[in-house]
């Protein structure tokens, strides 16, 4: 089965192309960052606008690149929420429309099943059930995945998710957009002990995250210094590297918290922010010191993609999945709740 997939939840454009043995025979990916670079952060309308000029040319492209054609698609994955209603709007009408002139079945899919579905698209692939933990600018939250179509949602974000959190503080200390990579990048020549911030782990058994007061906490200790004098490069560099530190001790001990108390050996990451070098290395100490098995998607399956859109579509397609014509999208993720 040759399998097409769509996914525009937030800013970037991306088609991917499956065949019957999940084989990925193109992914292509067109970013906005330059777009939304001046801005600090995405812009809703900018980025569904942009959805709109992309689509057709990336859909053709992909397909090029496989070596298909259209009459060769079987089946359309697209996402279907959650994210930024404007553009899952530009994707989903487009598969659908595209569905419709194929003659061939099309299926939603939630944008947090691609994610943690995507460890399948490596060569080693994770063990039922595992331990996912996804991690990016619009949640961060901690499931149990039994099969390819039954996630329990075990933690979720409260507030500000991790990659929100990166985005924030990058934009206060004016370092650029994406937020993730500028303070990683950043990171890497500060003291990861030089502030003493907050680590949220709320009340006692909770999987839940909360970023908003260890935010909060870096904003107010710059500006107390920038209040008298500017920010150094070091200072600079040591609040970052302080910051990702606390977020990175929070994400592995939750994860770690989670597999022990469901007694599972298994450990899978995914999301944008899942990217983050520190974040990678961390939990591979610490799964290989608690004997776990961790598995890393690649940095290119980490972030959104048409290929994990496509390979979580066709599970729910042999689950019985099928879209239907008054089908809509939605902001907020459905999954596991």
């Amino acid at each position: 089965m040759i399998v097409l997939g769509i996914e525009t939840s937030c800013d970037d454009t991306a088609v991917a192309v499956l065949d019957s043995e999940a084989s990925v025979l193109a992914n292509v990916v067109s970013s906005q960052d330059k777009i939304h670079q001046r801005f600090g952060g995405i812009v809703p309308e900018l980025a569904s606008r942009r959805h709109m000029e992309s689509i057709t040319p990336i859909v053709n492209d992909a397909i090029s690149r496989a070596g298909i054609t259209l009459n060769d698609i079987e089946l359309i994955a697209v996402t279907r929420g959650p994210g930024l209603i404007g553009s899952l709007l530009v994707g989903f009408c487009y598969a659908k429309s595209l569905s419709y002139t194929l003659g061939i079945p099309y299926v939603g899919v939630d944008h947090m099943a691609g994610h943690l579905l995507s460890a399948f698209l490596e060569h080693s692939t994770p063990a039922f059930p595992y331990i996912a933990l996804i991690v990016s600018g619009g949640t961060t939250s901690l499931f149990k995945v039994e099969d390819f179509n039954r996630f329990d949602l075990l933690g979720r974000t409260r507030d500000d998710a991790a990659g929100e959190a990166f985005d924030k503080i990058a934009r206060y200390l004016e370092l650029g957009y994406p937020g993730g990579p500028v303070v990683s990048k950043r990171a890497e020549g500060g003291d990861t002990t030089a502030l003493q911030l907050p680590r949220a782990w709320l009340e006692e058994g909770s999987l839940d995250f909360s970023f908003s007061g260890l935010k909060t906490s870096v904003i107010n200790h710059c500006h107390r210094i920038m209040q008298v004098d500017r920010l150094t490069e070091q200072q600079i560099m040591n609040t970052c590297a302080s910051f990702q530190q606390a977020v990175i001790d929070v994400l592995i001990e939750k994860t770690s918290t989670a597999a022990q108390i469901n007694d599972i050996r298994t450990v899978v990451l995914g999301g944008g922010v899942s990217a983050n070098r520190s974040l990678r290395e961390q939990m591979s100490l610490r799964c290989g010191n608690e004997e776990l098995d961790l598995f890393l998607p690649s940095v290119e399956n980490c972030t959104d993609n048409g290929a994990m859109i496509a390979f979580a579509g066709v599970q729910q397609y042999w689950a019985g999945d099928r879209g239907a014509n008054d089908d809509d999208v939605y902001s907020r993720s459905h999954l596991g709740r």
